[in-house]
């Protein structure tokens, strides 16, 4: 019996549907701090460097646990690890709204990273398992689009909106933790389990794939360092754009929350956008394009005035470029470049340890850019990120089943690009 014959499409659809409204929760949750942050930092003293460390300390923390539970959920599968990390980040979430410090705030984002970090490489993972081959790249592609849809698209427009009818900020923080309870629900619900032995060709050699093999596969490498860059540049963009549009070009609370929501519509289209043109132009080529139209729209768009529609404009195609280089990179790339067993374990790897030092780091080193030789010198920053994973991007071994042959794709993960 053939892939296709015995492929469950109607199966396919509704974890697309599951995990994208999770992931586009994920996104919600940890992103609705940024447009947030003006009114946070009047009512509890802080400053430029603290909104950097409150991005930061969440993507570390979901960057060591992604590494982590990548290797967990290769063990004992992805529903329960889906489930109970969803609804611990929603109620954390939840409890951002009575933090009445900075602490308090830093513990909390550090937990929730942890819940989030885990949820991240189980259903990339669980995506690629119910995806025919030929559509893995759109389907991972597409639910990784969620993030920047809901996380950076709509949480502005949501955030600054709800701010003009509940009593202060700690409301809107409250009001987040709905919508990912229901979907967790859901998840348990509806999503199957696979365990690793009933996967195609999974034999007992598969099974004991040992973790440390990944880094014998030069696309993981490469894809590690890429996304560091790739994340370098649109989460300093995404962290410290607003605070610049209010404070630097002088735009009012909902023109800023306009033109910042380009982030996330932008990236909505990139994430499956360019993981989907990888299916057919080959994971390397559309990596370097993405790379270098982020670079080139990002200088644009650092020399622009208080034009908010032609702010809206750039910010939304390198957000489109950007974000669809982390929906690329952690999602078919990273995927295609695992080793037989070990898929999460990849896609963990790779979009934990990019969370690490281009999604933590990174933010932190620009909030110290921004409180010391100011915000405009953190698109410079953003932009030196990008310049570089364009330069790493030119050594990624090709892996798409359109350049490798429909028989490389026949079996999920058996792709190999190992040095």
């Amino acid at each position: 019996m053939s892939t296709l014959s015995r492929h469950d499409t109607a199966y396919e659809r509704k974890t697309l549907i599951l995990l994208g409204l999770g992931f586009g929760l994920v996104g919600l949750d940890r992103w609705i701090v940024a447009p947030l942050f003006p009114h946070m930092m009047r009512d509890l003293g802080l400053n430029f460097q603290q909104l950097g460390s409150l991005i930061g300390i969440l993507s570390v923390a979901w960057g060591i646990w992604a590494i982590a539970m990548g290797p967990v959920s290769d063990r004992i599968g992805r529903k329960k690890i889906l489930v109970v990390t969803m609804i611990a980040f929603s109620l954390l979430s939840s409890l951002s709204g009575l933090a009445a410090s900075f602490a308090g705030l830093m513990l909390i984002r550090a937990i929730m990273g942890i819940a989030e970090g885990a949820f991240t490489p189980a259903s990339v993972a669980a995506t690629g398992e119910a995806s025919l081959p030929a559509r893995r790249g759109f389907n991972q592609g597409l639910q990784l689009s969620m993030f920047s849809l809901l996380g950076l698209g709509f949480a502005p427009i949501i955030a600054t909106q709800l701010l003009r009818v509940v009593p202060s900020w700690h409301w809107v923080f409250m009001i987040s933790a709905v919508p990912g309870l229901i979907v967790a629900t859901l998840i348990a619900v509806m999503l199957r389990e696979h365990p690793r032995n009933e996967l195609p060709h999974a034999d007992a050699a598969h099974a004991k794939a040992r973790w440390t093999s990944l880094f014998r596969s030069r696309n993981v490498v490469l894809a590690t360092l890429a996304i560091l860059c790739a994340m370098s540049g649109i989460f300093v963009v995404s962290a410290m754009v607003p605070t610049y549009l209010v404070e630097v070009l002088h735009l009012d609370t909902q023109s800023m929350g306009f033109v910042v929501s380009a982030i996330g519509f932008g990236g909505f289209i990139g994430s499956f956008g360019v993981a989907g043109v990888s299916d057919f132009i080959g994971r390397r080529a559309a990596a370097i394009i993405a790379f270098v139209c982020a670079a080139v729209l990002l200088y644009v768009f650092s020399l622009v005035g208080a034009n908010p529609p032609v702010l809206f404009a750039l910010l939304f195609g390198i957000s489109m470029f950007a974000l669809g280089l982390l929906g690329l990179l952690s999602g078919p790339i990273a995927t295609e470049a695992a080793p037989l067993g070990l898929v999460a374990s990849s896609v963990g790897f790779v979009s934990g340890t990019g969370e690490i030092f281009g999604g933590g780091l990174a933010p932190v080193i620009a909030g110290f850019i921004a409180q010391h030789f100011g915000l405009p010198m953190t698109l410079d920053f953003a932009l030196a990120g990008l310049v570089g994973g364009a330069v790493v991007s030119l050594f990624l071994l090709e892996t798409a089943p359109c350049k490798r042959g429909a028989a490389a794709s026949d079996v999920f993960g058996a792709t190999r690009d190992v040095a």
